[in-house]
C-alpha cells in the first residue's frame, strides 16, 4: 500500500474513531473500541474500502501512532484526541517537570489570558518534546511552543494521563503555568 492510501484510510479512521462513529452507523463501546469487522463492514458500505492486513499497516506504520488495536486483534481504537464522549480508562500519572505546548502565533494573546482549553475535544494535549510541538504548531500557522509547567501543575493537584501513543493529556493549563 502506497503512503497516499495509508493516509486516506488514517484520515478516515481519525474521522470515525474520533469524531463520528454515527456516520457510518458504528457504535463504540464506553472505551472507545470498535469491533475490526464491523468498522471494515460498516466502511465498505459507505464505499471505503480496506483489508485487514491494510488496516493493520495503518496502525503499526501511523508515525503517531494514532490508533492501537486490543490484544487479539478483534477491536480497534484511537488513541486519544476524541470529539466524543468516551473514557480511555487511563491511570493518572505524574509528568515531567516541563511539558510543550505547539500553537499558531495567532493563538498567543488568547492562551496568555485564558490558558489552554481542551475546546470540542476531551483533553488538552501536551508533547514531551519540543519538536512534536512544533510539528503541532505548525499545522495551524505560524509556531510558537510554549512552556508548561506540569510538575508545578501536578503538585498543585491536576491530573494528568498518558495516552498510548505517548501524547500528555490534562484537562486544561492556566495560564500561571505558562511560559512562551
Amino acid at each position: 500500500m502506497n503512503e497516499i492510501e495509508k493516509k486516506k484510510i488514517s484520515k478516515f479512521l481519525s474521522l470515525i474513531l474520533r469524531h463520528q462513529p454515527e456516520s457510518i452507523g458504528l457504535t463504540l463501546d464506553e472505551n472507545g473500541w470498535a469491533p475490526v469487522d464491523e468498522l471494515r463492514a460498516k466502511s465498505a458500505l459507505k464505499g471505503m474500502f480496506f483489508s485487514f492486513d491494510e488496516l493493520e499497516e495503518v496502525v503499526e506504520t501511523n508515525n503517531k501512532k494514532r490508533f492501537a488495536f486490543n490484544d487479539d486483534k478483534t477491536k480497534i481504537r484511537a488513541s486519544q484526541g476524541h470529539s466524543i464522549d468516551i473514557d480511555l480508562a487511563l491511570k493518572t500519572q505524574q509528568p515531567p517537570d516541563y511539558l510543550y505546548h505547539g500553537t499558531a502565533e495567532t493563538n498567543i494573546v488568547s492562551i496568555l489570558g485564558k490558558g489552554i482549553e481542551r475546546r470540542n475535544r476531551q483533553h488538552v494535549h501536551l508533547s514531551a518534546d519540543k519538536e512534536t510541538a512544533t510539528k503541532v504548531g505548525m499545522r495551524h500557522g505560524k509556531p510558537v511552543i510554549l512552556t508548561i509547567r506540569t510538575g508545578k501543575m501536578y503538585e498543585d493537584g491536576l491530573p494528568f494521563y498518558l495516552s498510548a501513543n505517548g501524547v500528555w493529556l490534562t484537562d486544561f493549563v492556566d495560564p500561571q503555568y505558562i511560559s512562551k
